[in-house]
């Protein structure tokens, strides 16, 4: 397994290496270094204030996530979240879902894999809002011109992935709620493949299923849906400050497409941080709105570093108030 993790951190490392030479080939650092200095920091504190909006209210979705398996408090349930994605910017491979799982499991005394699967539901319903956001975005906002086909390219695969996050969390319910009825279903569907093959499917959708306890009450779900609404909500907020921090002045529907790109590059294997497919994004985002090159990394390298080290901050504070230790997290993030 660390040979594993070593590769990826450093295939890692050269996908992020790339990427970042080049956003800087042909950048004129004078230029750069004279965009930074003209921001409005003000914006810059309200996309800050923002970001940790919108891990609080992550705790809070994943309160009503966990409202089956026991009532967790918020005092529990932001610290690990925060401390979580700390570990993913510091660990390669999106690992820091492990600790997040394990740090909460180990103060609440629960079974990490259980916690672990509602976090699986959580990213589902990450992956549906975001779904949400680009289709609302691509039908509302008229791209520049020469990005027609991509912009038919992306409401098609947005419509289609919608469609499918759409499709995951009915079954995913229906699952839960009525488990022998869908297994049943899901096997009469799985009928063309090999019996062992499909018999496989069944078992291991009964075993994931039985590790998941989601709650059938009308206002649980309402609160799982609306916190995920505004968690991205309370993340289009910090791109668009450091827009208008920046004097640009872009449409919000801008801001949601610039987020989708960035959800989009952060799927990139990439160093810790992502590094470098996120700033590209950005970069390429910016610039389809007529952003000049040297403003549009400047504006790039804000909007990371408000949602970097804020939240490393954080994590920090909480590693040490919670008395645990880099060495116990790692070794969490091995044993995952």
């Amino acid at each position: 397994m660390k040979i594993s993790i070593d590769l990826k951190f450093l295939f890692g490392i050269v996908v992020s290496g790339f990427f970042m030479l080049l956003l800087f080939r042909k950048i004129d650092f004078n230029q750069l270094w004279s965009a930074l200095l003209r921001v409005d920091y003000r914006y810059i504190v309200l996309a800050v204030v923002s970001t940790y909006i919108s891990y609080f209210l992550r705790a809070v979705r994943w309160h009503y996530l966990l409202i089956p398996e026991k009532r967790i408090p918020l005092s529990s349930l932001y610290p690990a979240t925060i401390i979580g994605y700390m570990a993913n910017n510091l660990f390669p491979a999106r690992l820091g879902e492990f600790v997040r799982a394990y740090v909460l499991a180990q103060r609440e005394g629960l079974q990490t894999p259980t916690v672990f699967a509602s976090l699986v539901i959580d990213r589902l319903f990450d992956g549906f809002t975001v779904m949400l956001i680009l289709l609302f975005t691509l039908f509302t906002l008229k791209l520049p011109q020469g990005m027609t086909d991509a912009e038919t390219v992306l409401k098609t695969g947005g419509v289609v992935t919608f469609a499918l996050y759409a499709g995951i969390i009915i079954f995913l319910f229906l699952l839960k709620q009525q488990t022998m009825r869908t297994l049943h279903w899901t096997g009469v569907l799985l009928t063309p493949l090999p019996q062992k093959i499909s018999g496989r499917i069944i078992q291991l959708f009964g075993s994931f299923i039985g590790g998941i306890r989601i709650s059938s009450k009308g206002g649980h779900i309402s609160a799982v849906f609306m916190s995920s609404l505004l968690i991205w909500v309370f993340c289009i907020v910090p791109i668009h400050s450091v827009l208008r921090g920046f004097d640009i002045k872009l449409p919000v529907a801008a801001s949601m497409f610039i987020l989708v790109l960035l959800v989009f590059a952060v799927m990139v294997p990439a160093s810790p941080g992502y590094i470098g497919t996120y700033h590209y994004a950005c970069f390429k985002g910016l610039s389809a709105f007529g952003i000049p090159e040297s403003t549009a990394v400047s504006i790039a390298l804000v909007i990371h570093a408000t949602g970097f080290f804020p939240v490393i901050i954080a994590g920090l504070y909480y590693v040490w108030k919670n008395k645990l230790s880099f060495n116990e997290l790692q070794g969490t993030v091995k044993t995952g």
